[in-house]
């Protein structure tokens, strides 16, 4: 199949299409998936082709939907569960931390909970309150849990599949800002995926200062790279993907690149991915850098009303003064 231009909204679609045609046992589920597609438009179009009994709208109870999908695991399904936004899944929490995170460790390897848990986040739409949050630290300091998140249609298209076949149980977070971004897309399936499930990407390559990023702020970084092209600096992009397990060696590649590093990402600083991958930087690469590892995130306060949320994200202009301050030590 020749490549195409998708959005990122189309190549999770697409994703799931394809998963389920592959595999009868791939189930979908969440509130409105079905007849609506969901409020963003994911599902669209699966409840029709596929059916009722694969594409299941369900009552607005995240925890009676994750708890559902234990079951369906346990049965010799692979449900895929929609939380409509970021700040809905707490009612879920216990569910996904203390059964869907511990049921391969508590039977010995006995049973699998092969699920995907997808959750749209960030901000930058203009949301009500509970509907603009960064959570994903909470889900990748639980073992058990596989983190990841998408930047693009092709990681979007790709990394759904993989995710949906893996055994483990996935959170798979998907920047809603960028849902209606474009991108050519390969989807020749004799090829596959261009890179696996937990692997990063270098989005673009510099030599100056290292940026590690994921999800919303890859596109963020890339345009900081290039406005400080033009001013002469030369900087690296890293894109995690994976923010469960690490793509470790990548990381250290990156960082022993430049030497310098600054960490990007909309969640809160404090306690955030950013402090473990700049941890594992002093570590591991303490004797390459030139700096200390500095991070750029959303400020430690409760999400703001969104007509404030542009003062709250981070911007180009802060991800270039990190850059700047990187290179000033």
């Amino acid at each position: 199949m020749a490549a195409q231009k998708l959005t990122l909204a189309k190549g999770l679609n697409s994703g799931l299409r394809a998963a389920m045609e592959a595999d009868p046992k791939v189930v979908l589920m969440g509130e409105d998936v079905g007849k609506l597609g969901g409020v963003f438009r994911i599902t669209e179009g699966l409840q029709k082709d596929f059916g009722e009994d694969r594409v299941i709208d369900t009552p607005l109870a995240e925890s009676g939907i994750v708890g559902t999908a234990i079951g369906l695991c346990l049965r010799g399904y692979r449900p895929v569960v929609e939380i409509q936004f970021d700040g809905f899944v707490y009612p879920a929490f216990d569910q996904i931390i203390s059964q869907v995170a511990k049921m391969h460790a508590r039977s010995l390897g006995a049973l699998r909970l092969p699920m995907v848990i997808r959750i749209p986040y960030g901000g930058g739409i203009g949301a009500v309150e509970h509907h603009s949050e960064s959570n994903e630290a909470y889900f990748a300091h639980t073992a058990g849990l596989r983190v990841v998140t998408c930047a693009d249609p092709a990681d979007a298209y790709w990394m759904m599949q993989q995710a949906i076949a893996s055994d483990d149980p996935v959170v798979f977070y998907e920047p809603k800002r960028r849902y209606h971004e474009r991108a050519e897309v390969d989807l020749d399936e004799t090829v596959g995926a261009p890179l696996g499930l937990h692997q990063a990407a270098v989005r673009r390559e510099g030599t100056d200062v290292t940026l590690v990023t994921y999800g919303p702020m890859v596109k963020t970084c890339l345009q900081a790279a290039e406005a400080a092209a033009a001013e002469g600096i030369s900087l690296h992009v890293l894109d995690l993907r994976s923010l469960s397990p690490l793509d470790t060696g990548a990381i250290a590649e990156a960082a022993k690149r430049t030497g310098r590093i600054v960490v990007v990402h909309e969640a809160s600083t404090f306690l955030a991915m950013g402090s473990e991958v700049a941890s594992f930087i002093q570590q591991e690469c303490f004797y390459h850098l030139e700096a200390p590892v500095l991070r750029v995130g959303g400020y430690n306060i409760p999400y703001p009303p969104s007509r404030f949320e542009e003062e709250f994200l981070p911007n180009l202009d802060r991800v270039l003064d990190a850059v700047d301050k990187s290179l000033a030590y």
